[in-house]
């Protein structure tokens, strides 16, 4: 353990389904902490380059990813050695992202185990929801996204400017009649969450939640360009959904234009990307077609894009495409 960490750090999880916001929320909460505070993130994505890193650097934040699947599923091996690495870094504060294809449970039980008991105090969990999803079977039949409603201390609407009256009416009739209690609920655009909610308690429950997916690989993942090597792509499966994604060398350049238009046009659940463009380094945020965009600062790093969704794609022909893009 942390040979370093002289207090215990309050932690929250940050937890939702595919493309509700978690990584907006834990950027709003990154831009929010007190100046004389270091916050930790260990971040969790389905896809195996692992984008949001990038995007919470950029905010200062101590971070640590653990790419292709959910980190609770792979012998709780590279969750520990995130946590492990973070803690040794004395953080005020550690989020945890997991994918919003996982499910929480396993990870609360590792954070509340005896192993962590003297490091971490974990506060309420924040399950983040698109109240548009409760109009779509997809989600309410989806047995993640119930167990990530029903685990949560605080539950949150997201994204209530693009509501309608009927989406929030089906959200509050979930906090209504949900069995299992919460501490609060709430509203909030681009994912602006209360800081009150991150020091709220967790709540202890009685109810088990069984863990409903698997994965075939049980080893570290590990994404990495060899010397000399220009590009490399790599696969995922579960849970109903597929990834591909791919990393290019740092000196690699693509047109900014040119990679807009092809994420508009790709018709997938979730893109994410960081570009290094001909106008500059960008975050590119693509959820049902609708992109996003942002400038950040990082320089010298690698270009990473991801896609998911639930069939696989033409990945052959969207790789010709990028490396059409590709500027020297």
């Amino acid at each position: 353990m942390a040979e370093k960490l002289t207090k215990v750090v309050p932690t929250n999880i940050i937890t939702g389904f595919l493309g509700v916001g978690k990584t907006t929320a834990i950027l709003s909460m990154l831009k929010q902490k007190p100046d004389n505070e270091n916050w930790a993130v260990l971040v969790n994505e389905f896809g195996e380059v692992g984008v949001d890193g990038a995007f919470l650097s950029e905010q200062g934040a101590l971070v640590k990813e653990v790419p292709g699947g959910c980190m609770c599923c792979v012998a709780g091996l590279p969750m520990a050695i995130g946590i492990n690495a973070l803690l040794a870094q004395n953080p005020d504060r550690l989020l945890i992202e997991p994918t919003g294809l996982g499910h929480p449970k396993d990870i609360i039980g590792k954070l509340l185990s005896e192993h962590y008991e003297n490091y971490i105090a974990l506060n309420a969990t924040i399950t983040l929801v698109d109240p548009r999803n409760f109009a779509d079977v997809r989600y309410t039949e989806n047995q993640n996204f119930q167990d990530q409603l029903a685990l949560a201390d605080v539950v949150v609407a997201n994204k209530i400017d693009l509501s309608s009256p009927a989406d929030i009416a089906a959200f509050d009739a979930y906090v209504a009649n949900s069995e299992i209690p919460k501490q609060t609920s709430g509203y909030v655009e681009q994912g602006q969450l209360d800081p009150k909610w991150l020091g709220l308690p967790r709540i202890d429950r009685d109810a088990q939640f069984a863990h409903h997916h698997s994965h075939d690989d049980d080893d570290m993942p590990a994404f990495e360009l060899a010397p000399g090597e220009k590009f490399r792509r790599k696969e995922n499966k579960g849970q109903g959904y597929v990834s591909c994604g791919w990393v290019f060398e740092p000196k690699t350049v693509f047109p900014f234009d040119s990679l807009y238009g092809l994420f508009a046009n790709v018709n997938a659940e979730r893109v994410k990307a960081v570009m290094n463009t001909d106008d500059g380094m960008f975050a590119f945020n693509v959820v049902n077609q609708m992109v996003s965009v942002n400038p950040i600062s990082l320089t010298g790093v690698e270009s990473r894009v991801e896609l998911i969704d639930k069939t696989p794609l033409p990945w052959d022909e969207l790789e010709d495409i990028l490396l059409s893009f590709m500027m020297e």
